[in-house]
This record gives structure tokens, sequence and C-alpha cells, in this order.
């Protein structure tokens, strides 16, 4: 299958990333001349053009939108000489299926909002499917995706709070980790075992939760034993407001 890749900023260069690392793609990608994208993509031996219309010649199967917001409509229109069997699937927030339906009226559009550890087949990927898809093409659209990550269908209208629990929820996490890490060298550990303790400790809670697939609050109760350490910091969060600072933080980001 050949996946084009338009836009290799963050977001675009963390998808081929992710697409090399998993090898079994055929990718191009585009972005106007810039040297960093340049390196990249010789570094990871990935064909790169310049322009849309060299996109459009090399008949791709899937088509992923990562480029800025602003310009995504006016892109997507560069593009209307694809084959209407090829699949578009835009990862531009804010703009719409039914925006891009505007400007190519012959293809599939569906629309995500994925997070940066889709560089390490790690990524949260929030997935608004088209209702006019066949079962073949949401087929399509999963094969595609499901090697960056784990993929949550949601209504288009809620990709905006995906966004900011899948997009801005890493950053928030990064805090915490460093919390954990600075606590651990106040009690003598080195920073860098203390670093991948943590990193290890968020890794593993995250893959208990998916794998499991049972509530948060019923994972820490299996942990927290009547008057242990474990309750003790539980309440120590709770008195300084730990959870509200959360909620707080998604909402600020949600404005």
């Amino acid at each position: 299958m050949k996946i084009a890749i338009i836009g290799v900023g963050a977001m675009g260069g963390a998808i081929l990333k992710g697409y090399c690392r998993y090898g079994k793609f055929d990718l191009v990608t585009m972005n106007p001349e810039n040297q960093r994208v340049s390196q990249l993509t010789d570094r990871l031996g990935v064909q790169l053009v310049h322009q849309t219309k060299q996109v459009v010649a090399t008949h791709p199967d899937v088509v992923i939108l990562t480029t800025p917001a602003p310009v995504t409509v006016d892109v997507a229109r560069t593009l209307a000489n694809l084959s209407p069997a090829t699949i578009i699937i835009s990862a531009a927030a804010g703009v719409s299926q039914a925006d891009l339906r505007k400007v190519l009226t012959t293809q599939t559009i569906a629309t995500m909002i994925p997070n940066t550890p889709v560089a390490v087949n790690a990524g949260a990927i929030g997935l608004a499917m088209p209702d006019q898809a066949s079962t073949a093409q949401q087929q399509t659209i999963k094969d595609v995706l499901s090697p960056l990550g784990d993929i949550i269908e949601v209504p288009e209208n809620q990709l905006g709070i995906v966004g900011v629990i899948g997009g801005c929820g890493p950053a928030f996490v990064d805090v915490f980790m460093d919390a954990m890490s600075d606590a651990a060298v106040l009690h003598g550990m080195g920073r860098q075992t203390a670093y991948e303790l943590v990193a290890s400790m968020v890794k593993g809670s995250g893959a208990l939760a998916t794998a499991t697939k049972e509530a948060p609050a019923l994972l820490r109760d299996q942990v927290t034993s009547p008057g242990g350490t474990t309750i003790r910091g539980v309440a120590a969060l709770e008195k300084d407001g730990f959870r509200h600072a959360v909620i707080d933080a998604v909402n600020k980001s949600n404005e």
C-alpha cells in the first residue's frame, strides 16, 4: 500500500517515523523545501517531493494531510485530480470532513487527531470515520492507522477534546514524571535511574489499564491497602488538589 504524507512538521514527522519503524508501507512525503525535512527523509530513506502534483503522480492509496489547519483546504484543493479510490485522512484540527468534501468531492475523507507517540507506534489516535465509507474503506483506514498506535473512534464533534486529552495530555504526564523524578532524587536516587524508573512505571500503568479495560479508580484500589503507604500518598494528592489541577488543565486547554 502506498501512503503519502503531506506536511512533514512535528506531527507529520512523527507519523513518518512510526511508519518507518513499522516498515511495511510504501511511503512518499511532500513538504515545501526545508533543510530539516530533507535531512529527516534522507535519514529514513523516504521519497520527498515538493509539489502536490508530484504526489498525485505517485497514485497513492491513502493521503494523510498533516498540514497547518489554515492552509489545509487550499492544499486539499490541489489534490482534486487524485483517483476517486484514494482515501484522504486529515489530521488538521478544526478542519471538518464537510470542509474538505467541498474541494475533494469524489474521495472518502476521514478526520483524526493523533498524538506524537505515534513516532514510536504508541499513539492515541482519535478517529472520526466518514459516514459514507464502505466496510472495506473503513477497514483500510484502520489498517493504515493501527500500526501507529491505538485507535479511538469518536464522533467528529468530539475530536477537539480528543486533541486535548491525547495531544496535550502527554505534556501533563511529562510534568508529573518530572515531579516524580525530582522526588526520587530528593530521596537519594540518581537522576537517570529516576527517569528510567518513572517512565517504566507510567508505561506499565498505561499498559495495564489498556489490557484490563478496568476503570482507573478500580486499578488504584488494587494497590491501596488499608493504612498503607499508597493510600497515604493518594490522600496527600487529594489534599493538595491534584485531581482538580488535572481537570482545570484540561478545561484551560479546551477553551
